[in-house]
C-alpha cells in the first residue's frame, strides 16, 4: 500500500476514490489489491498502468505477482 500512496502522491490523486475513478474500478478493490488480497484480472492491468503512469513490470513488482529477479 506504501507503493501505491507514494505513486498517488506524486501524480497528484489525493484519495483511493480519484485512482478507482480513473481505473473503473470501486475502492474497495484497489484497496484488495494493493493490500495483497487479492490479484487483479489481467484484463484490468493496462488500465492500472495508464492511470497510474507504471510499465507493467513495475505494477506487477508492486503488487507483489513478480519480485525483482523475475523480470519480465
Amino acid at each position: 500500500m506504501s507503493w501505491l500512496r507514494a505513486r498517488m502522491d506524486d501524480l497528484g490523486y489525493t484519495s483511493l476514490d480519484d485512482v478507482a475513478v480513473k481505473v473503473g474500478i470501486n475502492r474497495g478493490n484497489l484497496f484488495r489489491y494493493f493490500t495483497l488480497e487479492t490479484v487483479p484480472s489481467m484484463a484490468l492491468l493496462p488500465d492500472l498502468c495508464r492511470v497510474l503512469d507504471v510499465s507493467p513490470e513495475e505494477l506487477l513488482m508492486a503488487l507483489e505477482i513478480i519480485g525483482s529477479r523475475d523480470r519480465i
